[in-house]
């Protein structure tokens, strides 16, 4: 049974207070918090079995190899990948993206065409125009409408035979929109095109099966499900990323180096040189234990909820407008008339309530509004609908001073 009380008292930052209030933290998308069974499974790798892994015959060095791909098979599961070794641990989602356009700058040629969505953050778009400018291949872009959703007729005319990769992501970061991943990956696969999803914004609240997708690649950050910072995880179809040549040369990717020649490791270790974060590999799989534990279920529940509730209460205050209004996760962008978003957070701020301003590095799409930026409130499953009730009611204290 999902009680939400009994879940918060999982996370001992929602204790806290920020300049004499209780914190109220709607800044989820930007990162989640950490359960307390996370922060221990760092401290007990720090206290217990602190060694390097894949290197060492002594017990520390086991101890803790074992612990990280026990992580791997949890990720492995997780996102029903086939293979654990077609699950490569990486820094987070743009270092997984980088990895695979870099792989494809040795393989694109002058004329070929790649696609991206409108509804990118900046690290699923600039990966892809440098790749472009390295090979002569084209960039084109899937457009948005109003209401923050992909034209996909746009989408289905752009794809023909010189097609060959397409990014998009699972949910936009900036407006929440789910997109339409299964029909993308299909379209583009009648074309003989690869899909790498982004799905950083995703899997905080859905569990994505990457087989029934029949993604290329799929992409995501542990810090966004709860995990720590600075690890992430790149899923690639075995044949691809056997495809893909090293992005990193150093030690743990290689198999053979003599001064005449070296040969690469097979997957996963070809994509990871040097040492990794090793305890952060290990916390990821204890986050994945945690958020199945909640259940993706209950997940979906309490957040629609909030995202319901949220709309409700703030589309009453007058000049207060929200951007992306079509399916999407929990995620409320918003402005209000004559007041710059800035503005609006930092007085949020002082009473206790972080959420997100800016441009949430999605510069198109706020281009394509004609606005700086919004005021983002992003919720998680330990998030209520008494916090909602103080955001709305500050986001009204706040107009009323900056009117």
């Amino acid at each position: 049974m999902f009680i939400v009380d009994k879940i918060r008292a999982d996370f001992p930052i929602l204790n806290r207070q920020v300049h004499g209030k209780k914190l109220v933290y709607f800044d989820n998308g930007a990162t989640s918090q950490t359960p307390q069974v996370v922060i221990d499974a760092i401290v007990d790798y720090y206290s217990n079995y602190n060694a390097n892994i894949h290197r060492g015959v002594h017990t520390l060095s086991q101890e803790a190899t074992d612990k990280y791909e026990e992580a791997r098979l949890k990720v492995q599961k997780h996102f029903n990948a086939k293979h654990s070794y077609e699950i490569i641990l990486t820094a987070g989602t743009t270092h997984s993206i980088n990895i695979v356009a870099s792989g494809f700058s040795a393989i694109l040629k002058e004329g070929d065409e790649v696609i991206v969505s409108s509804l990118e953050h900046h690290s699923n778009i600039v990966p892809w125009q440098m790749l472009c400018e390295k090979t002569g291949a084209v960039l084109k872009v899937i457009p948005m409408d109003e209401n923050g959703a992909l034209k996909m007729d746009v989408y289905h005319e752009l794809l023909n035979s010189n097609t060959k990769l397409v990014f998009c992501n699972h949910v936009s970061n900036a407006l929440g929109t789910i997109n339409p991943i299964k029909e993308i990956i299909d379209a583009a696969h009648k074309f003989g095109a690869y899909v790498l999803i982004d799905g950083a914004q995703a899997t905080p609240h859905i569990k994505p099966d990457v087989q029934a997708l029949d993604a290329d690649f799929y992409v995501a950050s542990a810090h966004k499900m709860c995990g720590p910072t600075g690890v992430g995880l790149l899923y690639g179809k075995e044949e691809l990323l056997n495809l893909l040549p090293p992005y990193q040369g150093g030690g743990e990717m290689i198999e053979t180096v003599t001064f005449e020649k070296t040969t690469y490791a097979g997957l996963p270790h070809k994509f990871e040189a040097g040492t990794p974060n090793i305890c952060g590999g290990i916390a990821f799989g204890a986050a994945i234990d945690y958020m199945n534990a909640v259940g993706f279920d209950n997940i979906a529940n309490q957040e629609n909820e909030l995202l319901a509730y949220g709309t409700q209460e703030l589309e009453k205050i007058e000049g207060l407008k929200i951007y992306g209004t079509t399916n999407k996760a929990a995620v409320i962008s918003f402005n209000i008339e004559g007041i710059h978003p800035y503005d609006i957070g930092s007085i949020l701020d002082k009473l206790g309530v972080a959420v997100r301003t800016g441009h949430h590095c999605a510069q198109p799409i706020m281009n394509f509004f004609c606005i700086p930026g919004t005021v983002r409130a992003s919720f998680a499953f330990y998030n209520t609908k008494e916090e909602i009730d103080i955001l709305v009611a500050s986001v009204k204290r706040a107009k009323m001073m900056l009117s």
